[in-house]
């Protein structure tokens, strides 16, 4: 069942709902959409090779609009190549400007505008390119997105976890974990591919999605959102226009659209893995999180594996990044995936288990993020706004890395920000030291508000070696 049908309406909806000019209260809207989620899902689900012939009217529905715009506005998303935001498009009227987008979408009058590209930091160093489209673009793709999601999440595998309603990649270290320790899963293909959205073939994968769309109009604004052009800016600052260098490959990372169009091509190979016997022949499971997957083997398949996984791949048009894909071999080492390190560690005792916890990348960019918001570039702001910015980076991390043995890493985690927020204190007034006199925890926690890590989980993912 998609996401959207059971995502519950908050206050904070209803009233950034008012607050955008937008009349008809968002449950009403999230019924309707519902509703059509749930026919386009059954229709799916019964008939597996059905085509949706009749879609571009349901994306276009005003009910469907309004929830698209709903969706992007909660992202908060920085504006695109044309500058607007979304407090311009409120300030002139939300009502207004959807009806004039739903007219375009209707007479056939949308073309996609290009993208703004800017460049983030890789979690392993160097920077990767993310495409942002207008706001205009964003909800169409939601739109489309509203209406295209039930009726592939039919289709896709139990073992695709990245971006798909009610999964997520906790589930996937689960699932990874359940292999190891409940089917005695000892070597692992830790696979890894090079640059997977910009290599994705477009003929290919049109075919992925014309197999369960017809409707020409979807099908030929897909094609266009592959296409468009991309601007960013010189060393000068001045705007350019460039182009795909292969204008046959890839999806726009960045875009609302991407993440479904990239689960429908991997199903590809999970497919083909089935299709060819490895998985029964080799006893072999994928984990899949969007470009990331591992490959779960009995002792002495795992260069089988890799093999065939190298194979598959090629077939597919894409690139195994030989550098960084490996065998690990259990016990004797360790894997990282998805920002944890799995594999086996040793209790207090002394004792071997098999085990998650955060892994050492993970916890040095949680450090540097902190390291950032205590910065004495931040001496002139408030107290409240630097616990504040401290409160959302830890709760996000710990929310996230909380399965297996934790409380170490928690306590470790727990110094370093009461001993960052104590210089930042300090500083901030003029002080030297270390400021453990006059900000002891007491302080921090009881009078300022700083968020107190738990050391003690309930939630363990471990098991005995």
């Amino acid at each position: 069942m998609p996401e959207e049908r059971r995502r519950p309406v908050s206050k904070r909806d209803e009233e950034s709902n008012k607050s955008e000019g937008i009349d008809v209260s968002l449950p009403t809207l999230m019924s309707k959409v519902q509703t059509l989620q749930t026919s386009l899902q059954t229709k799916a689900k019964a008939e597996p090779a059905f085509r949706f012939y009749s879609l571009w009217d349901k994306v276009y529905r005003d009910d469907v609009l309004r929830v698209a715009y709903r969706r992007c506005r909660a992202n908060r998303g920085a504006p695109g190549y044309d500058g607007i935001s979304f407090k311009q498009i409120e300030d002139q009227g939300v009502d207004e400007w959807l009806e004039r987008l739903q007219q375009e979408l209707r007479v056939g009058g949308y073309q996609p505008q290009p993208l703004l590209r800017v460049w983030i930091p890789k979690a392993q160093g160097g920077q990767r390119p993310l495409g942002i489209p207008t706001i205009r673009d964003r909800v169409v793709q939601m739109a489309v997105l509203l209406v295209l999601g039930p009726i592939f999440e039919v289709d896709l595998l139990p073992r695709q976890y990245g971006f798909r309603p009610g999964l997520d990649a906790k589930m996937a270290i689960r699932a990874i974990h359940f292999g190891i320790t409940q089917r005695g899963k000892r070597e692992v293909v830790d696979g890894d591919l090079s640059d997977y959205f910009n290599t994705i073939p477009h003929g290919e994968l049109m075919r992925c999605v014309s197999r369960r769309v017809s409707d020409g109009t979807v099908l030929s604004v897909i094609r266009k959102w592959l296409k468009v052009a991309v601007i960013e800016r010189d060393e000068r600052g001045e705007r350019r226009t460039t182009e795909a260098k292969d204008k046959q490959r890839g999806t726009p990372q960045g875009g609302i659209i991407s993440p479904l169009l990239s689960n429908l091509y991997f199903r590809r190979f999970l497919l083909a893995w089935q299709k060819f016997g490895f998985g029964q022949r080799l006893r072999a499971e994928v984990v899949n999180y969007a470009d990331d997957l591992v490959i779960l083997c009995p002792n002495g398949c795992g260069e089988k594996a890799m093999a065939a996984m190298r194979h598959l791949m090629s077939r597919l048009g894409l690139m195994v990044n030989e550098k960084k894909t490996r065998l690990v071999k259990l016990p004797d080492e360790h894997f990282d995936f998805l920002g944890y390190t799995l594999g086996q560690f040793y209790g207090k005792d002394g004792r071997p288990y098999w085990g998650t916890r955060p892994s050492k990348k993970a916890i040095k960019r949680l450090k540097q993020g902190i390291h950032n918001v205590t910065s004495s570039r931040w001496n002139a702001s408030s107290v409240d706004s630097r616990i504040a910015e401290l409160n959302l980076i830890i709760r996000g991390w710990t929310n996230y890395f909380n399965q297996g043995p934790v409380s170490k890493i928690y306590r470790n985690i727990r110094d370093y920000t009461e001993r960052r927020l104590r210089i930042w204190l300090m500083r901030k007034h003029g002080k030297r030291g270390t400021g453990y006199r006059q900000y002891p925890d007491e302080y921090l926690y009881d009078i300022l508000g700083l968020y107190r890590l738990p050391l003690a989980r309930n939630d363990l993912l471990n098991a005995k070696a």
